[in-house]
């Protein structure tokens, strides 16, 4: 079955030169498929959980009563927000990247802490997490003050109120809007690119140079990928938040 497989994309690529799909027959090409497809998931993964993550504590820390705290958020929103996370991924990686400590496992090169995969997480994570503080600034607004007061008036600490009570009311109203910025997100881990991450564009790239005659097959491999990571986040995201819907919360509620 395999062979046949393999066999007919090989008389596919003899007969339009044009449609070479040599990685579903050469196995070293099939690799760097599988290679770009693993970094382009963990990239995704990880910028997806690191910037809800820095989205929530953002948030709670902007209605912190400690004005320089307040600043120091509403500073890192306005950087992050108003430069183009392409210029935040070379600068992470070239410019922080320079003071990076390494470590020498075997005496003699020299590895930085903070792999260019690393760097492209921070970068990402720091710029999607920048519109999630707002978003779900935008969802804790949406609480009635009410039901705060009455958390505060059970002897809840303004941790606690944020964790128990304001966050999971706020958390379904800001899923739509958090919904499109992780998309966003997904599609803009392919920036990773400027910095050799070998996710699937540099693979596919490196594909293609290699085989001028895979360039539309690999373009047309890359559009169904994406398509299909977004497809999955999005129906996931539409799933959760159809779960997690309450009366009187949420869009659509």
């Amino acid at each position: 079955m395999l062979e046949s497989f393999r066999a007919f994309f090989i008389q596919l690529a003899e007969d339009y030169p044009r449609w070479n799909f040599i990685f579903f027959y050469d196995e070293r090409q099939w690799d760097r498929v599988v290679e770009g497809l693993y970094y382009t998931l963990l990239l995704s993964i990880a910028c997806v959980i690191a910037s809800v993550v820095i989205g929530i504590v953002g948030a709670w820390a902007q209605g912190s009563p400690k004005r320089w705290v307040r600043a120091l958020v509403q500073g890192y929103i306005q950087f992050f927000r108003n430069t183009p996370p392409f210029v935040q991924l070379l600068f992470f990686y070239f410019a922080l990247g320079q003071f990076t400590p390494t470590y020498s496992p075997d005496g003699w090169l020299e590895y930085p802490i903070i792999s260019n995969v690393g760097w492209a997480i921070i970068s990402l994570s720091f710029f999607a997490g920048a519109f999630n503080v707002e978003i779900f600034r935008a969802g804790i607004e949406a609480v009635p003050e009410s039901t705060q007061e009455a958390a505060s008036s059970l002897g809840f600490t303004r941790l606690q109120t944020y964790t128990e009570v304001v966050l999971p009311l706020a958390f379904r109203v800001s899923l739509p809007a958090l919904n499109n910025n992780l998309v966003n997100l997904v599609k803009t881990t392919t920036q990773a690119f400027a910095i050799a991450v070998p996710e699937l564009l540099y693979q596919s790239v490196s594909i293609w140079n290699d085989f001028p005659s895979a360039q539309y097959p690999t373009m047309l491999m890359l559009f169904v990928v994406y398509i299909g990571l977004v497809g999955i986040l999005v129906l996931g995201m539409h799933r959760w938040e159809k779960a997690m819907r309450i009366p009187g919360y949420g869009v659509g509620a």
